[in-house]
């Protein structure tokens, strides 16, 4: 990854996409520490030590959340407003001709999930502001002037990064959502490691040779996911191709023989991030509407870790697997595409039973691919249920560090080799 960084400072033009995603990045987290004005820090930081939820949100925001900065509400709203859309896109007839216009028809579609975002930003901002009634975090005690004022800066705060966002990815280099998502996860990384330090000290995870042997299990969980995550990532299932010869002019075309590859998890880290964002959303809802709620149904939606908050999370995760890859790949288009060329699968006819074929097998590395992203997304809770800890480094959150380094690292080489054969025609 480091020698393709160092290979890519060389050209010109990719350095100048580097500058710019730094750049951003940069502003990002500097916005992550500009203090929203009208709320009391200190009571907005013990909110965030006390409550399950504002913590699992500040760790996505890069602690921006419990410093009460103009980007707590971090990138959530814009991810939501996404999966509202890409749901109602397959749903909606007019929405589905629009996307299939081209540009200009996804150019009107990003316009409407701008949109959709601002207002579930304010919507969430607005709840995010009755909450802080019961924590005492408003100087003034919660005027109509310091409602908008609150409202009015995390909304704005939102709408910013969302900004940010689409600029990293027009000007610079990767997935800009995605790049802010794992800024704002590593950023957190020392203060996890000096957590779970502190709960050795404090003898929570077992006194001397125990709490030792807690640390290493700990370690090892975190090597291993990493090691099957990349694996996983870079897995693909290779489908043969043969291609008849034909004749065209005075030239044969055709006859080699080459592969279909399908990667096994198509849909890279989007499943988990939209999970995550389904499973927060209620959380969040319920968690400002109602903090001091005592029902038993509301508390299991709320609470994080739980048996059904895991079992909700791993379906999701299953879902969005299947969703985001059905978008992906349309296995009747390939079939299609493959008999316009004369290519076929050996042993299987062309047409529909060659597009029968490719979803069978879709179907299966999916639902792999979907298991194992819900495998590693729960395993780590589980893990810190069992030791009594908040882990840092939860299956999301690994799964998203990885799964964007990848996809980033891949893009670079994507350009790099884009400009080499740019050269070598020329």
């Amino acid at each position: 990854m480091f020698e393709t960084i160092k290979n890519a400072w060389k050209i010109g033009d990719l350095k100048k996409k580097l500058l710019i995603t730094v750049g951003l990045l940069l502003i990002y987290r500097l916005g992550s520490h500009l203090p929203v004005p009208g709320l009391i820090q200190e009571a907005f930081a013990a909110m965030t030590e006390g409550n399950q939820l504002f913590g699992f949100m500040d760790t996505f925001s890069g602690g921006a959340f419990s410093r009460a900065s103009l980007f707590a509400m971090n990138i959530t709203p814009y991810i939501n407003a996404s999966i509202i859309m890409n749901l109602l896109t397959v749903a909606i007839p007019a929405l589905e001709r629009m996307q299939k216009e081209g540009t200009e028809g996804r150019k009107k579609i990003q316009q409407i999930v701008r949109y959709l975002a601002v207002a579930l930003g304010f919507f969430q901002a607005a709840m995010l502001y009755i909450s802080l009634g019961s924590y005492n975090a408003v100087y003034d005690g919660g005027s109509v002037i310091s409602f908008f004022l609150i409202t009015l800066s995390f909304t704005a705060g939102t709408a910013f990064i969302m900004w940010l966002g689409e600029n990293i990815t027009e000007y610079g280099i990767g997935n800009g959502i995605s790049l802010i998502i794992f800024a704002g996860i590593i950023a957190r990384a020392p203060q996890g490691v000096a957590q779970i330090w502190a709960y050795y000290k404090a003898g929570t995870l077992g006194n001397g040779i125990v709490g030792i042997l807690a640390i290493a299990a700990i370690a090892a969980v975190f090597l291993v996911s990493v090691v099957g995550v990349i694996y996983v990532t870079q897995a693909e299932r290779r489908i043969p191709v043969q291609y008849a010869k034909r004749v065209v002019g005075r030239k044969m075309y055709g006859g080699q023989s080459t592969h279909l590859p399908m990667k096994v998890n198509m849909a890279g880290v989007i499943p988990i991030i939209f999970a995550t964002s389904i499973t927060t959303l209620p959380s969040i809802i319920i968690g400002l509407a109602v903090p001091d709620t005592e029902n038993k149904i509301l508390l299991a939606l709320q609470q994080q870790g739980t048996l059904v908050h895991m079992t909700i999370m791993a379906m999701l995760i299953i879902f969005f697997a299947f969703f985001y890859t059905i978008i992906q790949f349309n296995p009747v288009e390939v079939a299609n595409n493959m008999k316009k060329n004369g290519g076929f699968i050996p042993g299987i006819r062309p047409g529909k039973p060659t597009a029968d074929y490719i979803a069978k097998v879709l179907n299966r590395i999916t639902w792999f691919g979907g298991f194992f992203l819900a495998a590693v997304a729960v395993f780590p809770q589980i893990l810190g249920v069992a030791f009594g800890i908040n882990i840092w480094f939860g299956g999301t959150a690994l799964l998203i560090v990885v799964g964007v380094a990848l996809d980033t690292v891949k893009q670079i080489e994507s350009q790099m080799l884009m400009r080499h054969y740019k050269g070598f025609l020329d």
